[in-house]
């Protein structure tokens, strides 16, 4: 996934079912009626919309859209989009805070991406919108070629059985509690998770403590799940600041920003997600 996109500010915060109105105005390149003119004959393009028709047959529902950006003038409309569905009968499960099952489907016009599905958990609470490792599988992909649709609504279902073992999972992690140091090196691990550099340096004034600091009261617990959902949001949504030094030895504020890349999103929540299977079976 070396196409790095963007995530267009104008995002919905995934809390009702959306529109074909509000899905083109939040990611227009959803709509896209041919693919890009780079693109060769070869290239089968599939419409985002017909895979949409189809799983809205099969009962899931849009929650949340972006789109990426592109520095190419008119291939914005094309662009990766990622789109996030859920069960239209699913109520949620109302013990960790109205969580829900969700597929997380990403796509391209332009190339840069084939059709995509990732298991995703929505925690309404904060609208995190995590995103599950998929199994052992990583992201299913299913190229621009054959019964696209088909293989999407069959992946689907596949996915969203992984969404809802994630589910499983995050309701054994409630009963798990940690200790300060505990809850300190899983921070230390999603720190280097998220600021080191291709080598592993970690350069940020930001500390790993400041990854565990609560943004709600409900969010104080020191369960795994809790611990995990205050780590993945502070390391995901941005807002940290700390003094730090600059190429001139200066004093510096820095303050980290919001992951926004689609893939980028994606590899993040799927990498803390996978720190904290790791700290449930260091305590099981």
């Amino acid at each position: 996934m070396s196409f790095i996109s963007r995530i267009s500010p104008r995002i919905n915060n995934g809390s009702q079912f959306l529109t074909d109105e509000q899905i083109r105005h939040f990611a227009p390149s959803v709509f896209a009626e041919t693919a890009h003119e780079s693109r060769s004959q070869k290239f089968a393009y599939i419409p985002t919309m017909d895979v949409l028709a189809g799983l809205r047959r099969e009962g899931f529902e849009v929650t949340r859209v972006s789109q990426g950006r592109s520095r190419i003038p008119g291939k914005a409309e094309f662009t990766k989009h990622m789109i996030r569905l859920r069960r239209a009968d699913d109520t949620g499960v109302r013990v960790l805070g109205m969580t829900f099952a969700e597929v997380v489907l990403r796509n391209a016009h332009d190339g840069t991406s084939a059709y995509k599905l990732d298991a995703g958990l929505m925690r309404l609470v904060c609208l995190n919108g995590m995103v599950a490792p998929a199994g052992a599988r990583g992201s299913l992909s299913i190229p621009h070629k054959g019964d696209v649709v088909g293989r999407v609504i069959d992946g689907t279902f596949t996915v969203i059985d992984d969404s809802m073992r994630a589910i499983g999972q995050a309701e054994e992690w409630q009963q798990i509690q940690l200790s300060h140091d505990e809850s300190r090196a899983l921070a230390n691990a999603a720190h280097t998770v998220r600021f080191a550099d291709s080598e592993g340096v970690v350069e940020t004034p930001i500390q790993a403590d400041q990854l565990l600091r609560a943004r709600r009261r409900e969010d104080a617990s020191s369960d795994l799940w809790t611990t995990f959902n205050r780590i993945q949001e502070n390391a995901l949504r941005g807002g940290l600041s700390a003094m730090g030094r600059d190429a001139n030895n200066a004093l510096r504020r820095t303050t980290t920003r919001e992951i926004n890349g689609i893939d980028a999103n994606v590899r993040l929540n799927q990498a803390l997600f996978a720190l904290a299977e790791e700290m449930a079976r260091l305590k099981a």
